[in-house]
């Protein structure tokens, strides 16, 4: 049978939809018309992707109905993620809780948005020490049995959470953040994966574009894109991997790659990553990392590449 995502097909690649609801608020990348983005997740299925990633903080709402009014007359062809646990109040507060009665109010308001009976994978969207995990999952589990969701996941997770969550129910796949600069995921959870046959896939793969060369220090962002205002972001201290990539950038062009496939190249080198998910707000972007899956680059010059994303630069 085989992990949940290595059944999906040949394409490794997930659509980010976070990238396509940034005038909704919440969390999201810049503004884009609904005919525009729903255009684009036609594109994107039209050119092998079938997962597609989603989350009610995307937008408010907005990325999940976005993906329903695509999907609608062709529901079964697609693969559809979602999650519960970050949620908002009237004033758009946002509020993270695991309390079983939230995962079934998003839940249905979810399937509503999406315009679907079912979600493919279902996933709790970040731990909550106030809530035990088996609360939320006992939701879970039952909404499987009445068929509302196929397969149930955990995102940003830890080796006790997914113990206690598989007391009540198999989890088939996690989500966590992944990429060059942060890797972390590959020793803390990894063998734990192997060991219990679960699918891994990642998010911030391009590192919210620092990895694509289009964010340097000079970049600024639009009023939609969170990028401009949340405090994770503008608290981050980007300047040592900007010094590290101007080593990078010209090593992987005298290869003959670019930043978006040596970013992608470099999860899909790990055999337990099965997925990668790369938000595209425009046909560019999708070109960019459709093509870049068949010109990865081999794991010689991904060692090299590592060497200088692991020095110290404190000495120096």
């Amino acid at each position: 049978m085989g992990k949940l995502l290595e059944n999906l097909g040949s394409l490794p690649l997930g659509f980010g939809g976070a990238a396509i609801s940034g005038e909704g608020g919440g969390y999201g990348f810049g503004k884009i018309s609904e005919d525009h983005a729903i255009g684009l997740l036609k594109e994107a299925k039209d050119r092998g992707v079938k997962l597609f990633d989603t989350a009610p903080i995307y937008g408010f709402g907005m990325s999940e109905q976005r993906i329903g009014k695509a999907f609608q007359k062709n529901r079964d062809e697609v693969f559809i993620v979602s999650k519960s646990g970050v949620t908002w109040h009237e004033n758009k507060r946002v509020d993270m809780t695991n309390d079983p009665l939230v995962t079934q109010k998003m839940l249905e308001q979810s399937l509503r948005d999406l315009q679907t009976d079912y979600i493919d994978l279902y996933m709790i969207h970040w731990p909550d020490e106030r809530v035990d995990i088996r609360r939320p999952m006992e939701v879970l589990s039952k909404a499987k049995d009445q068929g509302k969701i196929k397969h149930i996941g955990l995102c940003n997770t830890f080796e006790e959470d997914l113990d206690k969550a598989m007391e009540v129910d198999r989890i088939e796949a996690i989500q966590c953040q992944m990429n060059l600069f942060e890797p972390e995921v590959v020793e803390r959870l990894f063998p734990y994966l192997n060991k219990h046959e679960i699918s891994f896939m990642s998010w911030g793969t391009l590192d919210k574009g620092i990895l694509t060369k289009r964010v340097d220090e000079k970049r600024t962002f639009d009023k939609d894109d969170c990028r401009s205002w949340a405090p994770w972001w503008k608290q981050m201290d980007n300047k040592p991997k900007f010094e590290k990539l101007k080593k990078i950038w010209p090593l992987i062009e005298e290869h003959g790659h670019s930043p978006v496939e040596l970013a992608i190249g470099f999860n899909l080198s790990h055999p337990e990553c099965s997925m990668v998910l790369c938000g595209a707000r425009n046909e560019e972007q999708l070109d960019g990392v459709l093509n870049a899956m068949a010109n990865l680059p081999k794991p010689a010059l991904i060692e090299e590449v590592l060497e200088i994303v692991n020095e110290d630069t404190s000495k120096k």
